[in-house]
């Protein structure tokens, strides 16, 4: 808290001054579960870590992380693809200049054959009629490709300035006849509203107006340990989890959900899972340990679909995290280690049987730091 005090003050939003802080959080934790011999589900699950409850969300006051999560953590996790505002549907969208050959699909349609997907995200822009349109599209290509059972999320991206023309873009889609079994499909929808409304009294009372609304969370608005709280009071179903918000932070979240859970089944509360493009040898390990632990079965993964493996690294290093995850990581026909995705899921049983995910051995002496480009000028100006 006295970090995000510091960082508000130089005019940083709560989400960026938290992410400093998680980078020195999951060196913490990632050093006390090696040094104590244990995996991070076991510090978890017996409060190694001595996580107080009660001192983020009062009304668990007296539980522990074991009396709210789920006993065992996930060994695998559905992959949630991501369909970006600009993605390509199909081959024939793809113009021969915007081709890539590297080896791993670039349509939508050419990644479900590839990976086996059934679980996707679709981004939307904020315009009703162009969101519509693009919507309308992604039910005809899923409805085509996915023979089995799916699901998918709507991604507002905070693109909506206010509830009324998001209502707009809903209403559209549930009065079309076309799209009706397709919505049957959706999960939820994740953060419609710009964040500068999103958590204001004029949502509450619209969303206390809107019975029939879908299920909605928030994900950019999540900039403080009590935000959820506040969230899920106004009428959102719940939040997102990601690192770089706060692996204990997440955790508080997820208990909390669970607690409302039990006390109110009625209500539908949510906990997802997003990773903006994470990647190994570290982040993505960390990343789906907790997720694990916290018992999220799908999640949004783009660390697969916008990058080219662990292609950026020397080759011995994405070797190493190959050797340490090989259910988590295969070598593709380019001789790239990249992720392995079968039937739409990543299995993870190697990395939560480790300390904190991370198998392969890394030295950071092998790396130059980063400089502080905001302070580092700031300093020079002084």
């Amino acid at each position: 808290m006295a970090h995000s005090a510091w960082a508000g003050g130089w005019g940083d939003p709560p989400l960026l001054a938290a992410f400093g802080p998680s980078l020195v959080e999951r060196a913490v934790i990632d050093a006390f579960c090696k040094q104590r011999g244990i995996t991070f589900s076991t510090a978890v699950r017996q409060n190694q870590l001595g996580i107080r409850l009660g001192r983020i969300h009062a009304e668990l006051s007296g539980a522990e992380p074991r009396d709210l999560l789920p006993r065992e953590p996930e060994r695998q996790i559905i992959v949630r693809h991501t369909v970006g505002l600009t993605d390509p549907l199909t081959d024939q969208q793809i113009a021969a200049a915007d081709r890539v050959d590297d080896g791993l699909p670039q349509s939508l349609e050419a990644c479900v054959a590839h990976y086996g997907l059934s679980y996707f995200k679709i981004k939307l822009w904020g315009d009703v009629a162009r969101d519509q349109e693009r919507v309308a599209e992604c039910a005809d290509v899923l409805g085509r490709l996915c023979r089995g059972p799916y699901a998918f999320t709507l991604d507002g991206n905070e693109n909506f300035k206010a509830v009324e023309p998001f209502r707009e873009f809903w209403a559209g889609l549930t009065q079309s006849p076309k799209l009706r079994e397709f919505l049957s499909h959706l999960i939820f929808v994740e953060q419609p509203l710009h964040r500068d409304v999103a958590l204001n009294q004029h949502v509450a009372e619209a969303f206390a107006n809107w019975k029939e609304r879908p299920p909605i969370i928030i994900d950019e608005s999540d900039g403080t340990t009590t935000t959820v709280k506040q969230a899920i009071e106004m009428g959102y179903a719940g939040s997102s989890h990601k690192n770089c918000k706060g692996v204990i932070k997440g955790i508080a979240n997820g208990c909390l959900l669970a607690h409302r859970r039990r006390i109110d089944p009625s209500r539908s509360y949510i906990q997802s899972a997003e990773d903006l493009t994470n990647i190994g040898p570290v982040a993505l390990m960390q990343d789906l340990s907790v997720l694990a632990s916290l018992g999220i079965n799908h999640a949004e993964r783009n660390g697969h679909h916008y990058f080219r493996g662990l292609s950026m690294f020397p080759r011995d290093l994405a070797d190493a995290a190959l050797a340490a995850h090989p259910d988590l990581y295969l070598r593709d026909s380019h001789g790239t280690v990249t992720a392995r995705i079968e039937d739409g899921t990543m299995r993870i049983g190697s990395l939560v049987d480790k300390a904190f995910g991370v198998g392969a051995p890394i030295d950071p002496s092998r790396f130059t730091p980063a400089d502080d480009w905001k302070y580092a000028s700031l300093l020079k100006q002084s």
